[in-house]
């Protein structure tokens, strides 16, 4: 199978506003796809129509060759399509790890070798896999998670989202609100998420910083691709960023 997600002639409105026009973008397995643009180019409605919370009124998505076009949420988590909100949207009153848990609700027994793995063994494995990738959550494991700082919360939601073992993962503006040396690191991790197999859809403003991790970006306006292409593409591109990236 060539691409993972599909999105063919997407249309999205809100009430008489058109906010998505059409719109065609693919992600290969094991790849970064970025989509960028400015402030209402119809970023995050892309990324939130995949995930099924807004509706497509037209066009079609599909998943892993199977059309899930206005699925729900729960029903796409079990297809193995993950976000990581934007604004985090941690549980407070629960602690680090009982916010890592309720991402774990979509586990699956999977059979490897033959050999058949239960969820709990899965559910302690993956929180395993997400202390090791951000060790400040084991360390805060029993902390409320509301007393963390702002890039502890987004480390917490991006590895609430991997405990569900996905094969997509959706991330909306993960560098939203964080100093410049946090996203770097925030940056970082989503890079090794990749290398160990996890595809990633991402949404961002930061366009610098996901040109150096993206294997292919999509650039909105105005609910219309503008412009696709490598980063590399992207950045010999003046015009581009200069109108776009701040060049």
């Amino acid at each position: 199978m060539e691409y993972i997600l599909e999105v063919k002639n997407l249309v999205v409105d809100y009430g008489i506003i058109r906010a998505i026009k059409g719109i065609d973008l693919n992600v290969k397995p094991g790849n970064i796809v970025a989509i960028l643009g400015a402030n209402g180019a119809g970023k995050t409605t892309t990324i939130r129509t995949v995930n099924g919370l807004v509706k497509a009124a037209s066009g079609e998505i599909i998943f892993n060759g199977e059309k899930i076009t206005n699925l729900e949420p729960n029903r796409l988590a079990n297809k193995g399509i993950s976000q990581s909100p934007e604004g985090r949207m941690i549980l407070n009153g629960l602690t680090v790890e009982e916010n890592l848990n309720v991402g774990a609700y979509s586990i699956k027994p999977e059979v490897v070798d033959g050999k058949k793995i239960s969820v709990n063994t899965l559910r302690k494995q993956t929180l395993k896999e997400v202390f090791d990738l951000f060790p400040v959550l084991k360390e805060r494991r029993k902390q409320q998670a509301s007393t963390l700082s702002g890039g502890e919360q987004q480390m917490l939601s991006i590895g609430r989202a991997l405990m569900s073992r996905p094969k997509l993962l959706l991330l909306d503006e993960p560098s939203l609100g964080l100093a410049p040396l946090i996203v770097k690191d925030i940056f970082e991790k989503i890079k090794q998420i990749r290398d160990a197999g996890t595809t990633i859809l991402i949404v961002e403003q930061n366009a610098y910083q996901t040109l150096k991790i993206a294997d292919y970006v999509y650039v909105l306006e105005l609910g219309k691709v503008k412009s696709e292409g490598t980063a590399k593409e992207l950045l010999a591109d003046d015009q581009l960023v200069k109108a776009y990236l701040g060049g």
